[in-house]
C-alpha cells in the first residue's frame, strides 16, 4: 500500500482492535486485540483475506436486510401495514402505482411520468422487464414480490462492490470498510430505493480519482448523478482542493467527463419526450417539504400552532441559500486550514451539508454518508453513535407515517411531538459528525488516517501536493505530508500508541 510521491509502502495495515479505543475492550470475548508481535499485511492470511471477510460480512448483512422486509414478503406490501411492520419499500410501491407491473417503462413508454432521474428510471424499467421475462403470467402479488427480490439481489451485489471500493480507498486502514459492510442503516434502508447504485458510482468515482484517473472518475460521477443528484457534489470538494494546490487539470478533466456523461445519458430522453424527462425537476421544485427534513418539522409545528407555513418556493429559496452559505464556509475552512484537508473530509462536509439543508430527506439518504464517514472519520464511537440515532429515526418515520395514513391503534402510532424530536436528533447527530470532521481539519494531529507520513489516500493528484493558495497566511513551499510542521515528527511519532502506527 502506497501513498503519494514521497514515502512509499508497503505499510502495515491498521488493526481496529488495536487502534480504536472503543473496539479494544469489546474484542476481549473473541480472544482480545491482535498481539503486538503479529504482522498484518506482511504475513499471508491464507483464505481469510480482508476482501473475503468483508464480502462475507456484506452477504450476511444483505441477508438481514431481506429478513427485515420479510413480513411484507410474506403478507404483501399494503398500506398501512408496511409502515407498522417497518418493511416499506419504494420498489414495490412504484411497481404497483406507476404501472411497471403492467408494462409501462419509465423514460421508454411515451408519456410515462417518473419522479426520479433517467438512469434510475432505466434501472427500474430493466428490473421490471426481468420480472416479465421470468414470470410474465404470474399474479400481480407474485410479480411484485419477484420485483422486490430481483432488486434486492442486485443491490446486494452493488453493496459488495461498494464495500470493496471503500477498502481500496482506505489504504492502510482496510478494515474501515467494515463500516460499510455492516452498517445498520444500510441493513434497514438499503432496500427502500435504488440509492445504493448512486453510492457505488460515487465511491467508485472516488477510487478512480485516487488512482489518478480523473476522466474515469468524472464518467462514474456523471452516471451516479443520472441515478441520484448527490454524486455531482463531490466535484465541490475537488474544486476547493484544486484552488488550494493550483492543480486544476484533474478538476477540469473530471468536470468535463461528468458533464459529457450526464448529457449522453439525458439528452436522448430529453429530446424524445421533454415532458417526461422534465417531470423529475418539476416534481422536485413544486413538492412540499418532505418528511424528516427540518423544513417539514417547522411547517408541521407551524400548522399545529396556527403560525406561518412556508410554501414550496420559499423553502426552495431558503434551502438553496443555506446550502450555498454552507459551501462557502467549507471553502473558507479548506483554504484556511493549517493543512490541506483530505478529499474524503471535504466530500463528507459537502454531502452532509446538502442533506441538512435540503427540503427532502428520506431514511435511505443516510446511505450516501456511510462510505464517506468510513473514509473521513473512521472512529467507531462516532460511527455507532450516528447509526444508533439514525436507526431510531428510521423507526420513528414508519410509526409516524402509519399514524398519518391510517389513524390506527393509538399505541402503534407516533405523534408529531416525538417524531419532531426524532428528526431533530437526526439533524443534531449528523451535525455532530460533520463537527468532528471540522475539528480534525483544524487540528490535523487528531486525524487517525494521517499517520507515518501518509497524506491523503483518496486525494489522487492532490496527495502530498504543495499549497499554492491559502487564506490568511503564506502558502508552504513544501508538500503536505513531507517534511515540515504539519507532519508528525519522530518524537511525536514515538509518542503515539503502538497500535496507531502499525
Amino acid at each position: 500500500m502506497t501513498s503519494g510521491a514521497g514515502r512509499r509502502g508497503p505499510y502495515r495495515i491498521s488493526i481496529p482492535s488495536r487502534a480504536d479505543p472503543l473496539l479494544r475492550p469489546l474484542v476481549e470475548g473473541a480472544g482480545g486485540p491482535l498481539g503486538r508481535h503479529a504482522d498484518p499485511g506482511r504475513v499471508a492470511p491464507h483464505h481469510f483475506t480482508v476482501e473475503r471477510v468483508l464480502i462475507l460480512l456484506t452477504v450476511l448483512s444483505a441477508v438481514l436486510t431481506v429478513i427485515v422486509k420479510n413480513p411484507c414478503r410474506v403478507t404483501g406490501w399494503t398500506a398501512p401495514d408496511y409502515f407498522y411492520r417497518a418493511c416499506y419499500s419504494d420498489w414495490t410501491e412504484l411497481y404497483q402505482s406507476r404501472g411497471l407491473g403492467e408494462g409501462i417503462r419509465p423514460f421508454i413508454t411515451p408519456g410515462a411520468l417518473f419522479e426520479y432521474p433517467v438512469l434510475l428510471g432505466l434501472i427500474a424499467s430493466a428490473t421490471a422487464f426481468l420480472v416479465d421475462l421470468v414470470a410474465g403470467g404470474a399474479a400481480p402479488a407474485a410479480k411484485s414480490l419477484l420485483y422486490f427480490d430481483i432488486n434486492a439481489v442486485l443491490v446486494a451485489a452493488v453493496w459488495i462492490l461498494t464495500a470493496l471500493a471503500t477498502l481500496r480507498l482506505a489504504g492502510r486502514r482496510p478494515w474501515d470498510a467494515a463500516i460499510v459492510a455492516t452498517a445498520p442503516v444500510i441493513i434497514l434502508s438499503g432496500t427502500i430505493n435504488w440509492d445504493l447504485w448512486a453510492v457505488l458510482l460515487a465511491t467508485a468515482g472516488m477510487l478512480a480519482f485516487a488512482r489518478h484517473q480523473p476522466v474515469l472518475a468524472g464518467v462514474l460521477w456523471g452516471l451516479g448523478t443520472a441515478v441520484k443528484l448527490y454524486p455531482v457534489l463531490l466535484l465541490g470538494a475537488v474544486l476547493v482542493l484544486a484552488i488550494r494546490t493550483g492543480r486544476y487539470r484533474p478538476c477540469v478533466a473530471a468536470l468535463s467527463a461528468l458533464t459529457i456523461t450526464w448529457l449522453a445519458v439525458n439528452v436522448p430522453f430529453m429530446v424524445r419526450d421533454p415532458a417526461a424527462w422534465g417531470y423529475f425537476l418539476t416534481f422536485s421544485e413544486t413538492r412540499d417539504a418532505g418528511f424528516s427534513s427540518g423544513w417539514y418539522v417547522y411547517n408541521a409545528l407551524a400548522r399545529q400552532a396556527g403560525g406561518t407555513v412556508l410554501p414550496p418556493d420559499a423553502i426552495n429559496t431558503g434551502a438553496a441559500a443555506l446550502f450555498v452559505l454552507a459551501c462557502l464556509g467549507i471553502a473558507v475552512l479548506a483554504l484556511g486550514a493549517p493543512r490541506r484537508p483530505r478529499l474524503a473530509q471535504l466530500a463528507l462536509l459537502v454531502v452532509g451539508a446538502f442533506i441538512l439543508c435540503n427540503k427532502v430527506y428520506s431514511p435511505q439518504y443516510a446511505l450516501w454518508l456511510v462510505p464517506l464517514i468510513a473514509l473521513a472519520v473512521p472512529r467507531w464511537r462516532v460511527v455507532l453513535a450516528w447509526q444508533l440515532v439514525e436507526v431510531l429515526h428510521w423507526w420513528a418515520v414508519w410509526l409516524y407515517l402509519g399514524a398519518r395514513t391510517s389513524g390506527g391503534v393509538p399505541e402503534h402510532n407516533l405523534g408529531l411531538g416525538l417524531y419532531a424530536w426524532a428528526v431533530i436528533a437526526h439533524v443534531l447527530i449528523t451535525a455532530y459528525v460533520l463537527g468532528v470532521v471540522v475539528r480534525d481539519v483544524l487540528d490535523p494531529r487528531r486525524d487517525g488516517v494521517r499517520r507515518i507520513g501518509i497524506d491523503d489516500p483518496q486525494g489522487g493528484a492532490f496527495d502530498r501536493a504543495p499549497d499554492r493558495f491559502t487564506l490568511g497566511r503564506r502558502p508552504r513551499a513544501h508538500a503536505a505530508g513531507a517534511a515540515g510542521p504539519p507532519r508528525l515528527g519522530l518524537q511525536d511519532h514515538r509518542q503515539q500508541p503502538a497500535e496507531d502506527h502499525q
